[in-house]
């Protein structure tokens, strides 16, 4: 178990130091890489999940990075509920060390940046149109595609050879859907940098946005919940 909550903490923790750390590099104020556009963002992503699953798996976790994996291990009967929730705890600390290192890598730079929203757009999601019904409908669908596709993927290309193709699934939901809440599809990612923002001393960082913060836990939720399943009723069991 040790092992598998090292791997958790430590390859989200990746995932959001790459991840943060493209937002960062294309919002903030005098980075090189500012305005570099969506299409880097989400290939950064991209990279970040598979980097980040490689570091889980060599120790010993089974790379999920996110904490639909162990909900849906509780769903299904195949994870004792304290497991699984040490796994999210592993995963939501991950994920806040990962944007505290992400603060301190670009760290001139936020007294630099005068809008308070950019910092956040850093560390968490918002939509680019505020509509609580729709946002939620728009996180669950992203999270629907991203459990039907890699559930796919596991049946095909099981392991650590599935982690590239699931690094392309993150871009191309990035690239169609992520547009419209910026797609955290994943509780982790949002809350544990979100919380990180609250709490370290951002210069001019404004609030946190709390009021949003629900979104990005239920929608992914939801739509993890949803396309299990789908994939229970049509999709062949994984090989052993």
């Amino acid at each position: 178990m040790t092992a598998i909550l090292t791997g958790e903490f430590l390859g989200t923790a990746v995932l959001i130091l790459l991840g943060g750390g493209v937002c960062a590099a294309t919002s903030l104020e005098r980075s090189f890489a500012r305005n570099a556009g969506w299409i880097v963002v989400s290939a950064g992503w991209a990279c970040a999940v598979i980097c980040g699953i490689f570091v889980a798996m060599a120790c010993g976790a089974p790379g999920a990075l996110n904490p639909i994996g162990p909900v849906l291990d509780l769903v299904n009967g195949s994870r004792p509920a304290l497991e699984a929730l040490a796994m999210i705890l592993a995963e939501t600390a991950g994920a806040f060390c990962g944007a505290t290192l992400v603060w301190l890598a670009w760290l001139p730079h936020w007294a630099a940046t005068t809008d308070s929203k950019t910092k956040l757009g850093v560390f968490c999601t918002s939509p680019a149109i505020p509509s609580p019904a729709a946002n939620l409908l728009s996180e669950a669908i992203g999270t629907f595609a991203l459990v039907l596709i890699t559930s796919g993927i596991s049946r095909s290309s099981p392991g650590i050879a599935a982690a590239p193709l699931i690094g392309l699934v993150v871009w191309a939901i990035g690239l169609s859907l992520g547009g419209a809440t910026g797609y955290a599809i994943n509780p982790a990612r949002d809350f544990g940098p979100r919380l990180a923002h609250a709490l370290l001393p951002i210069a001019g960082k404004g609030d946190s946005n709390w009021s949003y913060a629900w979104i990005p836990i239920a929608g992914p939720i939801l739509g993890a919940i949803t396309a299990s399943l789908l994939v229970s009723a049509v999709m062949q069991p994984v090989a052993t």
